[in-house]
């Protein structure tokens, strides 16, 4: 219990520190939230402009908007949007499905291709590993951007195996690969060193004097050993993984958080990107909480 507690502090510390430093940037940076509010309308005149800036307290101290905004968020309260006008909880509802979807699928691609490869090459000939690890460092350097083109150029207007764009299943596809490469290059190094560190110690001796085979002792034994720190990092990249989401959906065309999120910085729609932001790093302080409370399962050692 001290241990959750202690996780849920800085979880908790984390969260505010994200929200924190997003609202002051939006707030110190150039450009008018009223031009915002307002849009392309030309028409409006000073007495109108005055009423939004009253109506949205945006002529108040910056301390007491932040107080305001933190005090709403205790309630629940993310806000309107300014440009949609509508709830800032019902544009993140209606757009973070999809982007659940994507992130779901290329985390599941991610780890099933980490746990495969890793596992098929570790402590395997030069020859055998070398075309992996190319095409793992290629998946890590490769710019995202660049990737989600690449795979839109050459499986969708060359080979046309799948849509181009499409909201459908197969039109999912796609995206999810280009955000799971980058996930399963990193993972992938990260565990295939660790089972092969695993596999020198004196457990694995043991084992294998025990009439087990090679295949067993790297799977029953070296793969528990290995995980923990592949599980920090997957952590990490998965809470991080929304950066890559508003990439990917751009070049796909497709409906979710990232783009709302695009949308809003680019509009200074503040109360969305501090919604968006309130979603993303709740969720990312979450999933490293979890992977948190899991080593002691993975390494009972951790307990004490």
């Amino acid at each position: 219990m001290r241990l959750v507690w202690s996780r849920c502090g800085h979880a908790l510390l984390v969260l505010w520190g994200a929200l924190t430093l997003t609202f002051l940037a939006l707030h110190l940076t150039r450009g008018s939230v009223v031009d915002a509010i307002v849009g392309n309308n030309t028409q409006v005149t000073p007495a109108v402009r005055a009423q939004i800036v009253q109506d949205y307290g945006l002529g108040r101290p910056l301390w007491q908007q932040y107080l305001s905004y933190l005090g709403r968020l205790l309630h629940g309260d993310l806000g309107t949007s300014y440009q949609l006008q509508t709830p800032v909880r019902t544009a993140i509802a209606e757009q973070l499905p999809p982007t659940l979807q994507l992130m779901g699928l290329a985390t599941v691609l991610a780890v099933t291709t980490t746990l495969v490869v890793a596992v098929a090459t570790a402590r395997r000939p030069a020859w055998l590993r070398a075309p992996f690890a190319l095409l793992e460092v290629a998946g890590v350097a490769v710019p995202q951007f660049w990737l989600a083109i690449l795979l839109l150029t050459v499986f969708s207007f060359g080979l046309h195996w799948f849509p181009a764009f499409d909201d459908g299943p197969t039109g999912l596809v796609l995206p999810a690969v280009a955000l799971a490469v980058p996930m399963a290059g990193i993972l992938t190094q990260l565990l295939r060193d660790g089972l092969e560190r695993a596999l020198e110690q004196p457990f694995a001796t043991t084992a294998r004097a025990r009439g087990q085979r090679e295949r067993g002792v790297l799977v029953r034994h070296a793969l528990r050993h290995a995980l923990p720190p592949a599980l920090t990092i997957f952590g990490l990249l998965l809470g991080s993984m929304i950066g890559g989401a508003v990439v990917v959906e751009q070049v796909f065309s497709r409906p979710g958080i990232g783009s709302l999120l695009l949308t809003a910085v680019t509009g200074k729609d503040i109360p969305v990107v501090l919604g968006v932001v309130a979603v993303t790093a709740t969720g990312y302080v979450a999933i490293n909480l979890i992977v948190d409370l899991l080593f002691p399962l993975l390494d009972p050692r951790l307990k004490d």
